[in-house]
Parts: structure tokens; sequence; C-alpha cells
């Protein structure tokens, strides 16, 4: 495979196009990661698996060492300040333990740590340094102790999420303020009381934006102009735009970002979800509640990053059957060559969900080995994610009690044991399977091995 296979849809251009480095034979990325003061939610986690499977594909194409993932920890922010305040303990301690957190939980997920990992509190210099220049160039001004970019100033404002300024006012909650010039003008810098992080700046003690944090840390990390810049739709606008404006009018000899790219939402049983609605999980609850990271990412791979996802007990329960059985064939087996219709698949705009299908079709062919290699690099069937395969428990006494029963309950006209024996197994997590052929009994989500006692 070489670099002009990878096509990718750009959310600025709207069109799906070739990835041709900035640097040729490198690739740059820069993705927006977490604010860190709680647990990630599995909405959070969509962009980690789809940015992850996009730099496993770029690592396979370019050569690991030649690909560049940066993925920023906002670490100064008014929620962590609430979070503080209202626990009394230091910022830094609640950042070090979120960031913890967000690293056991990814990594359940089979995700690769990016290249490098920014803390926004380690770029204030160079965002001060960034500000000064807009402010210098006539895209900024200072009021009231804040610094306020001026929009306006920058006549492309609202290509990327294909609005014009006019439009935003109107459709759009934004903050009014006495010292902005234009109700659209974002803050930059804003001013810290003593209770609050600051720093010191030319405007005074304060700390920065939250949009001007990653213009200063891509910039630092990967320059004027990278390859791609990808994040959540709901960061399309004004986080991205933002980025954009303040970004290209710093350093208007760059390009900033070539290719942007954004995942949709994340819906639980079909509803946004909430937690008045009472579907709200962290990545946490789920591994939890027994589902296995690896049964998780599989679900976030099975619809195109580009579409809504529904996150459903069955999807999962389906996930961890046909993970099993890859599991099983591929037991021992050496991985071989990823299948060129998986790879022409993923670098076709990254069509998890078609090189799925190809995975499907290489375990009906019985080509263990391209499965094996072709799965991996999905980041599934890894050797040190399929711990949870092992349950340690021979389901087959069940099967044979239950096929039993049922031969009883067709001689008697009365199935009530079986329905009972089937409700129990699957409440201890048990996928139940009855055809003519016999009885087939699987570990499914949130599989409890307890819960069998006294079903024998």
């Amino acid at each position: 495979m070489t670099e002009r296979h990878i096509r990718l849809y750009n959310s600025k251009t709207r069109t799906k196009e070739d990835l041709v480095p900035v640097k040729p034979g490198q690739i740059s990325m820069y993705v927006c990661g977490p604010t860190v003061y709680d647990r990630a939610h599995i909405g959070n986690a969509r962009p980690v698996v789809v940015f992850d499977t996009l730099f496993r594909l770029l690592r396979h194409v370019y050569g690991a060492a030649q690909v560049t993932y940066v993925r920023n920890f906002t670490d100064v922010d008014d929620k962590i300040n609430a979070r503080a305040a209202e626990t009394g303990r230091p910022i830094r301690d609640i950042t070090d333990e979120t960031i913890g957190w967000y690293h056991a939980d990814m990594d359940a997920l089979g995700a690769l740590r990016p290249t490098q990992e920014p803390r926004a509190t380690e770029f204030i210099g160079a965002m001060v340094h960034m500000i000064e220049g807009l402010i210098a160039s006539g895209h900024a001004y200072e009021a009231e102790g804040h610094v306020l970019f001026d929009v306006r100033s920058y006549a492309d404002y609202g290509k990327l999420s294909g609005r014009s300024i006019d439009d935003m006012i109107a459709g759009a909650r934004v903050e009014v303020a006495p010292y902005k010039r234009d109700p659209m003008d974002f803050v930059l810098w804003k001013p810290s009381g003593a209770d609050l992080p600051g720093w010191d700046s030319p405007w005074g003690r304060g700390r920065p934006g939250w949009h001007i944090e990653c213009s200063a840390m891509s910039h630092e990390l990967l320059g004027d102009t990278f390859d791609i810049h990808g994040g959540g739709i709901d960061l399309q606008f004004p986080h991205h735009e933002n980025e954009i404006a303040q970004s290209c009018c710093a350093h208007p000899q760059g390009g900033f970002a070539r290719i942007w790219m954004h995942n949709e939402m994340l819906q639980v049983e079909g509803k946004k979800m909430s937690k008045s609605l009472g579907n709200f999980f962290t990545v946490r609850d789920l591994l939890d509640q027994g589902y296995p990271g690896e049964v998780i990412r599989m679900v976030y791979l099975g619809t195109h990053y580009t579409k809504p996802m529904d996150w459903t007990a069955e999807k999962a329960a389906q996930a961890e059957v046909t993970l099993r059985k890859w599991r099983a064939l591929t037991d021992g087996v050496v991985p071989g060559q990823a299948a060129e219709p998986v790879l022409a698949a993923l670098a076709d705009d990254l069509n998890t969900a078609g090189a799925i299908a190809e995975l499907h079709a290489l375990a009906g062919k019985g080509d263990t080995a391209a499965l094996c290699a072709s799965a991996q690099l999905l980041g599934l069937l890894l050797p040190d994610m399929g711990a949870w395969v092992e349950t340690g428990v021979d389901l087959s006494p069940y099967a044979d009690r239950l096929a039993q029963l049922r031969t009883d309950a067709m001689a008697a006209k009365d199935f009530s044991a079986v329905d009972a024996m089937k409700a129990a197994l699957t409440a201890a997590g048990v996928e139940v399977r009855m055809s003519k052929a016999g009885v087939e009994l699987l570990p499914g989500a949130g599989f409890d091995a307890t819960k069998l006692d006294g079903l024998l």
C-alpha cells in the first residue's frame, strides 16, 4: 500500500480527499482530548476508538516511526475549578487522578497511547506568545482584563461549519459581555482572582480561554501546517471554527490542518444519552458491568464514524459471540498478512464496518492467519486483550440439561421448566441458542458464573 491509497472525508471541503502528507512519507495528526475533571463517558470514547484505528492504519502504511499523533489534556478549565471548589482538593490532584482513570479506561478499549499527550498547563507561555501576535496583527484586542479574538477580522470564519457569522449569532447562544466589540468574539485570555489558577501575562494575572489551548499546542508540536485534525462533531462549532480562525491569523504562512475529520454522536438504545433518562454510562461503568473492553471496541467499530452510533446490549452480545468464535479460530495461530480487502475498506475513509464484514468472510473461509492479522489492525484479537474469554466454566452440562428438559417438555406438552431454565441462564449472562440441531450455550456480556448455582 502507498500513501495515495488512503482517502478521507474532509469535513471542511465536504469531499473525500487523497491523504497527501505535508512532509512526504510522514503523517501528523492532532485530536482534541478530554477536559480532565471526571470519568470519560462512552460518547467521549468514540473519537478515541475512531482515531486510534486511523493511527493503527497510518502506522501500518507509513511505519510507526513516521506517524506523529498528538492528543491533548485540557487541565485548566472552569469545570476543573468547580470540582476543586466542591471537593476542597488541589487541582493538580484532580487532574492527575482523572488522567490516570482516562489512561486505564482507554487502555481497556485497546487504544494505543498517542505519540504525545501534552497538558495545556505546560504550554501557557506558547499561548501568551500567540495571543500577543494576534493583538499585534489586529486580530485580537484587550478589554477589561480580557483578550478577545475579533471574529470579523477573519474573512473565512464559518467555512468549517458552513454558516455565516450573522446566522451564528441568530441561531446560537453567545456570551453577552459589555466589553465585546461583537457578540461572536471569543475569549483568548481571562482574568483570575486569588481563588483561581492563574499565570502572569501582559494583561495581568489570568488563564487562557479553551480554544487557544489547542492552537498553541498543535503549533508547538506539529508546526504551521499538519495533515489531520480530528474530534467529535460537537467540537466543529465553535471550538474547531475558533481554532482555525486564531491559528490561520497567527500563522498566515501556514495552512493549519489540511484534513478535518469529525465523528458523529453516540446514542444508547436509540435515545440521546442523558442522566435524566438513566442511560448515561461512563466507560468504567460498562467495564464494571462485565462488558469486556474488546467487546465495547467491536461495537464502536461496527458503525462508520460519520454515522450516528447506537450502543445497545444486543449489539454487545453479538460482538461478544463473534469475538469468542474468532478467538477460538485463531487460538495458537501466528498472524499472517492483513488481507487486502480489509486494508482497502480501512483506506476508504476508515470504513470499519466494511472491514468487519471482510473479517467475517475470512473466518468463513478459514483463513485464520489473515483473520488474526487483519483483526489486530483494527485493535481486535490482540494477545493482551483476550483474558476475558477464559471464563473457567464448562457450560456443556447446562446445555445437556436444557436439551433434556426440552425433550421432556415436548412429550408432556409443558414447557414451563424449559422457560424457567432459559430465563435463569439469560439472567446469568448466558446466550441461549436452541434449534433442531441441539442446544448451544455461550457466555455473553455480563456473564456471571455464580448465578448458575442450582441449575443442574
